[in-house]
């Protein structure tokens, strides 16, 4: 049988060790992940390795294990003879994975109207609230950070993990995008209205209602970032921040 050391005895420093790096590698995972979700590294740039080390104040191991990560989400494409880039999507990849996106959120929305509790409503609530401010003072990280959350808890009170697993791997995906298409004044207003019939529809419960305005938000947007990916193929320029 194998023995433990008694509680009181001093923990093997390996264990603190190898909670560091996991830290590291979480933290480094989340600031590149943001890094292309705001634009900072817009689809297409290759990775200099260098100079993201000096960045994020790392050497080359935690930020090559990181850069595995995100090639698994499709975040980037790692070519052995030309190194690492963030992916671009085709029009017909955007079009799918938002089509596909907009029954998942649709899903997800019935389920949530059954098995959300009162504490989430009020969770939600409280995000919209906070994003409103977020717009109310333009700032655009500050007003997605809590968009996606919103979403995210809807998904989360569905209570179905096949159903999250698949919404998180296709959700990375376009996060990017999701965040370039609240960039114009009249769409900013349009997701506000939206958010405000979702909170209706979760507190009457009412999940039919929830799906619709969660299919035709993601369709919406849909279409806007395909306009505007048509818009830098014709203008490169034109919407480069």
């Amino acid at each position: 049988m194998q023995n433990f050391e008694p509680s009181g005895a001093t923990p093997d420093p390996r264990l603190s060790l190898k909670v560091e790096r996991q830290r590291l590698h979480d933290i480094v995972v989340e600031h590149l992940r943001s890094f292309i979700t705001e634009g900072v590294l817009p689809p297409g740039t290759k990775l200099n390795e260098r100079e993201l080390c000096e960045t994020l104040g790392i050497s080359r191991t935690p930020l090559r294990e990181a850069l595995k990560v995100l090639a698994v989400e499709g975040l980037i494409d790692i070519n052995p003879n030309r190194g690492a880039s963030v992916s671009r999507m085709s029009e017909m990849e955007i079009r799918e994975t938002f089509e596909l996106m907009s029954g998942i959120e649709a899903f997800a929305g019935e389920l949530a109207c059954e098995r959300i509790t009162p504490q989430e409503l009020e969770d939600i609530k409280a995000l919209h609230y906070a994003m409103v401010v977020s717009k109310n003072q333009n700032d655009l990280p500050g007003y997605y950070q809590r968009n996606r959350a919103i979403h995210d808890m809807i998904n989360l009170a569905a209570r179905n993990t096949a159903l999250r697993q698949v919404y998180l791997s296709l959700n990375r995906r376009i996060q990017a995008l999701r965040y370039l298409s609240n960039q114009q004044a009249p769409k900013w207003e349009r997701a506000l209205h939206d958010h405000e019939e979702m909170i209706t529809a979760l507190q009457a419960r009412d999940g039919k209602r929830l799906s619709e305005i969660l299919r035709h938000h993601l369709l919406e947007k849909r279409d806007a970032i395909m306009l505007m990916v048509r818009a830098e193929g014709e203008h490169p320029d034109s919407i480069r921040r």
